[in-house]
């Protein structure tokens, strides 16, 4: 009989406010659902999503390559997701990824808008070279970075001089440590990251140089960071970056990144000669001046920052984490190691470096390398891609504008074009005779209009540290380590757990 006396102003209020909760709970499940309404029966079919979250619970973020192989496994090679309101098809195995990638390469060369990425300050994917546009910002910046790094040497002797000059400098530091162990780390992310500041600043930096240290981990936090659980939660709710808590430390990362860039910047604005390019950095500026006059020009102080940013990034990451992998696989593999060796010293001897011209003499060296890159699987997952046209696919139909995610783990261990994918198996790239053989679906760069920009870059890096590394020590497992695991963290890239090694001069 209580109920019976509260005012019936009270009890419709309460009505009311009842109704608008069901009213907007209504409106948001048949928004979501109009998100999410497939645009035609032959779009590809994918798992069952939540509302609100799509399929995020089921793919993760940590082991997000492994979950997406194993849908492919009950969905097929192609199929859809839904990440929070976005439609996502992934693209599995390398009959797939060659169709849409190769084949219809241009067709998907555009990227999606990343809501963490303008957030970050990469406004309307306009900046850069690697997330910008499939347009003239684009095709400009990276004809520019590509032209530019083959007048700064790339593809010639200058530049491959200066790598091996930095094997050098590794080798020097390895033996510093006196057969002790040792973390490899960030001395092998230093040497790689020299050389591509030899381009960019036109200096290498002492492996001791605290503040280019500061970098080297800023820039390991950032990866670590946009890897993360909250940048996933930028990427769904972008306006919560003006909220304070543990996801501001992405800004914060990024923040200091720009600081160290643009404090070379500067210097190199306050001393640049129009007569002189000393690097990378003067070779853009001297762009920026030429068109000026020019408002449609990508050639901004916009650009110099980001693609500056996107240069460093290409030409660091993947080969410092691709090296520091071969040295745990030598560490688990000695018979391996030995063989490489063996194979060194016949070719190459003691007394001399290791040039690029050897690779052709050493198959074993060169598959090694190559197998290291396929089962290391450094980038699981492409950048993701975006149509710029309606195309058809294996029977399926992708519209206009549809965000493609490539599974690039799939294609380096597609059951159905390796002998051993599960398996640290240099014989993948030798043919019976022993002669190195190139395989198709070794994609660790991508493929297509989008391929990684730095990748000839780092094929020459690979082969002359690895094998200047191998010709002058022998590496092994300190006595007092457990043997080192093949997990890996993932850090955007696929990177192994911290490790020792004592590496024993020859």
């Amino acid at each position: 009989m209580e109920f019976l006396q509260i005012p019936w102003s009270v009890l419709l209020q309460f009505n009311n406010t009842v109704s608008i909760v069901i009213f907007i709970a209504v409106f948001t499940l048949i928004f979501d659902f109009m998100k999410r309404r497939k645009v035609s029966n032959r779009y590809p079919p994918g798992p069952w999503a939540l509302p609100f979250l799509g399929n995020l619970l089921q793919i993760g973020i940590k082991n997000r390559h492994i979950c997406l192989t194993e849908l492919s496994k009950k969905c097929g090679d192609i199929y859809s997701l839904q990440i929070g309101w976005g439609n996502v098809v992934v693209i599995n195995g390398f009959k797939a990824t060659k169709e849409i990638l190769i084949k219809k390469s241009e067709d998907c060369a555009d990227r999606p808008v990343i809501p963490l990425i303008e957030v970050l300050g990469y406004t309307n994917n306009r900046e850069g070279v690697v997330l910008a546009h499939y347009g003239r910002s684009w095709k400009e910046q990276r004809r520019f970075t590509l032209s530019t790094l083959r007048n700064f040497g790339l593809g010639k002797k200058s530049l491959e001089d200066r790598i091996i000059e930095e094997a050098r400098f590794v080798c020097n530091e390895f033996q510093t440590k006196k057969g002790q162990p040792f973390d490899a780390h960030f001395i092998i992310n230093n040497a790689v990251s020299n050389v591509i500041c030899s381009i960019i600043f036109g200096q290498r930096f002492d492996y001791e140089d605290k503040k280019f240290l500061e970098l080297l981990h800023l820039f390991e936090e950032n990866l670590k960071v946009l890897s993360g659980v909250w940048a996933e939660m930028l990427n769904i709710i972008p306006w919560a970056a003006h909220l304070p808590g543990p996801h501001q430390q992405i800004f914060k990362v990024q923040r200091k990144m720009k600081e160290f860039l643009l404090a070379y910047i500067k210097q190199h604005k306050d001393t640049w000669d129009p007569s002189e390019k000393r690097d990378f950095i003067d070779a853009f500026i001297t762009e920026m001046e030429k068109v000026k006059d020019d408002p449609g020009s990508s050639f901004n102080e916009e650009n110099l920052m980001h693609t500056t940013l996107d240069v460093f990034i290409a030409g660091t990451e993947t080969t410092s984490t691709t090296l520091r992998w071969a040295l745990l696989f030598m560490l688990i593999y000695p018979a391996i190691q030995s063989k490489v060796q063996e194979e060194i010293d016949r070719v190459v001897g003691k007394n001399r470096s290791p040039k690029l011209d050897d690779r052709m003499n050493m198959p074993f060296t060169d598959a090694v390398i190559h197998e290291v890159q396929r089962y290391g699987d450094i980038l699981p997952i492409g950048p993701p891609r975006k149509t710029i046209r309606d195309i058809d696919v294996m029977g399926f139909f992708l519209p206009k504008g549809t965000t493609i995610l490539p599974n690039l783990s799939s294609v380096l261990k597609d059951e159905t074009v390796w002998e051993k994918p599960l398996e640290f198996y240099p014989e993948h790239f030798l043919d019976n005779n022993g002669k190195f053989v190139k395989r198709e679906a070794f994609l660790p760069f991508s493929a297509g209009h989008r391929i990684c920009l730095g990748e000839q870059l780092a094929r020459t890096e690979l082969f002359i540290f690895f094998t200047t590394m191998m010709q002058q020590f022998t590496f092994h497992i300190p006595d007092s380590e457990p043997k080192p695991s093949t997990d890996s963290c993932f850090m955007s890239t696929l990177a192994p757990t911290p490790f020792k090694i004592c590496a024993k001069l020859r």
